[in-house]
């Protein structure tokens, strides 16, 4: 497996572990009621779960598993791919802290345009290995 599949599937891990843990605290929160605060947690569960897990590892997994160039190097470029792993997990954490504590709303649109920015970053290298075969 190629090593930045194993930094995406790493880190898409580590998101699912950290949503998961606020989530627990959440519905352990409606069981108990600790304090009325921790429901701002929501959008850093939500977050981490739906953007830094599911995006993250489809990322990682697509990069290792479409097919590869018959020409060295084999899997393309791979700058554009660190450089939308390092956007992807920039925008995860501003727009996760940004939510959680109360930053302006600038803070959040900058994470979520970061978030685009390497979806688009790493379809533009993953396009040219998704073509019919024999062409």
């Amino acid at each position: 497996m190629p090593r930045l599949s194993v930094f995406f599937i790493r880190t898409a891990l580590l998101y699912l572990a950290a949503g998961f843990t606020l989530g627990g605290l959440l519905l352990a929160n409606k069981g108990v009621p600790l304090t009325p605060e921790v429901w701002r947690l929501l959008p850093m569960h939500v977050e981490f779960v739906l953007v830094g897990w599911t995006v993250q590892l489809a990322m990682g997994v697509g990069f290792w598993i479409l097919p590869r160039f018959l020409r060295p190097p084999a899997r393309g470029d791979e700058r554009p791919v660190w450089a939308a792993y390092l956007l992807l997990n920039l925008g995860v954490l501003s727009v996760a802290f940004g939510q959680w504590l109360a930053w302006p709303g600038l803070i959040p649109f900058i994470g979520r345009a970061a978030e685009t920015v390497a979806v688009g970053l790493f379809a533009i290298h993953a396009w040219p290995r998704v073509k019919p075969q024999g062409v």
